[in-house]
């Protein structure tokens, strides 16, 4: 089994990888289908199902579909450009990408939210189609969005989600206990067996500029979201209070009155500064989802602002490690709000982030999976509930509390020798079963807990 660092690690934009993110790049994808068919097409339209339909408006499903529809993709995305080309949609019921004819397209009437039942493969689905002349449909798609900006086609999920056909990687572990055997075995760190992997299919050259891209715009986003304050769009009137927190923090320092829990308030900025990005419909980096983006991104702010000896040059071994976790996590479960709930995004993350932060810390590689389980288990069963269908109450907040919890599993896996009761393997498969089991109104629907609760405006 592999997954890329760049797999669990994507540059995209806000407010959320499955929702956000998929829809774009599932439209690009119908794109080069359409592209590729030896006839003509004339117009396009689309359904949104299932958890796409309920919380679509609030997570910008609809607009990244008909941004997607006229030739946006996540990586280039650019804010002024797609406000012009939607502009220039309404007004011309009308999309012209690249490589394709003028395409007639109505946003109000050729995209549907669907409320029915789901689509059977995944709660995140979604239906292009082109038409002809007389508006019949001469070619059609069913996409599922499967989390972390992944997209899979029906035949393509029918097939297996989980199939790699791409070159052999000399450290395929599909399991913790595969990694640590294999660690144990060739003597060497979970990064070094990472990076052999993406050296295999990539590369070191790709591997290190690409890594430090990802850190680049991990760290833009916090640096945006700590020196950028208002209200956040969307209809819920959340004030961003990344900013006041840190002019606060910043004009506390010196003095002789911080009490040492004052860390977590930094861990919190850092984290709270990414969603708040993320919910402004900002550039962000899944890790593993957009949902949960302000996580990983913290822990190693926090690690290198706070941590003597932290150096920038082990990033590459802190996102290394911290990718091979989130993988197994996809992998043998699932990092999908709407597929089991937020245990998936946030735990997910927090679980990455404290394999990194034991790696960088010099933790052996039975430390780094226990960091990685403790963190993960004490986010089991968490539900995704967000208010008005937006990543913002409760999201912005759990992301700085998962950092909190990353960095606490890491000092504790530390304090020890890895030796623990519970594996990672068990706790892996304990979140894919509880998110089996969660009821769907708790899985990124907006139809129960917090979301039902809280006045949506």
């Amino acid at each position: 089994m592999f997954l890329s660092v760049f797999d669990m690690f994507k540059i995209g934009i806000g407010p959320s990888s499955s929702h956000t993110m998929g829809p774009m790049v599932a439209a690009a994808r119908f794109l080069d289908k359409m592209r590729a068919a030896d006839f003509t097409c004339h117009g396009v339209k689309g359904s949104l199902h299932g958890s796409l339909a309920f919380t679509g408006v609030g997570h910008a499903s609809d607009r990244a579909t008909i941004l997607g529809l006229a030739g946006f993709v996540p990586e280039t995305y650019d804010h002024e450009k797609a406000e012009a080309a939607l502009e220039q949609i309404r007004e011309t019921h009308t999309v012209s990408p690249e490589g394709l004819p003028e395409l007639a397209f109505n946003p109000k009437e050729d995209l549907q939210f669907d409320f029915g039942p789901n689509l059977p493969g995944h709660a995140n689905g979604m239906i292009l189609m082109a038409t002809d002349k007389q508006g019949d449909v001469i070619l059609q798609e069913t996409y599922y969005s499967i989390g972390g900006g992944f997209v899979m086609t029906e035949a393509e999920l029918a097939q297996g989600r989980n199939t790699d056909e791409g070159d052999p990687v000399p450290y395929p572990f599909k399991s913790a206990a595969e990694m640590l055997e294999m660690a144990e075995t060739s003597g060497k760190s979970i990064a070094e067996m990472k990076k052999a992997n993406e050296h295999a299919r990539g590369g070191p050259e790709s591997l290190t500029s690409g890594v430090t891209r990802i850190w680049q715009v991990m760290n833009d986003c916090i640096e945006r979201g700590m020196t950028t304050d208002g209200i956040l769009p969307g209809g819920l009137n959340v004030k961003r209070r990344a900013k006041g927190i840190r002019d606060a923090l910043i004009e506390e320092r010196g003095t002789n009155l911080n009490a040492p829990h004052k860390i977590n308030d930094w861990m919190s900025l850092y984290a709270m500064a990414v969603n708040e990005e993320n919910a402004a419909g900002g550039q962000v980096v899944t890790a593993p989802t957009n949902g949960a983006a302000g996580v990983v991104p913290a822990v190693v702010k926090y690690w290198l602002e706070h941590v003597p000896g932290a150096s920038e040059a082990q990033i590459e071994d802190f996102l290394l490690t911290a990718a091979a976790i989130g993988g197994l996590v996809k992998f043998n479960a699932s990092i999908s709000g709407a597929e089991a709930g937020c245990q998936a995004e946030v735990g997910s993350a927090s679980a990455m982030g404290a394999a990194g932060l034991a790696a960088v810390l010099g933790g052996t590689p039975a430390q780094i999976e226990n960091a990685a389980e403790i963190a993960l288990e004490h986010h089991l069963g968490m539900t995704c509930d967000p208010v008005k269908g937006l990543v913002q109450v409760p999201c912005i907040e759990r992301n700085g509390l998962g950092a909190i919890k990353a960095v606490s599993a890491a000092s504790l896996a530390l304090r020890g020798d890895g030796t623990h009761l519970v594996p990672l393997d068990a706790c892996i498969e304990t979140m894919r079963q509880t998110g089996a089991d969660m009821s769907e109104k708790y899985k990124e629907t907006s139809l129960g807990g917090l979301a039902v609760n809280v006045p949506n405006c």
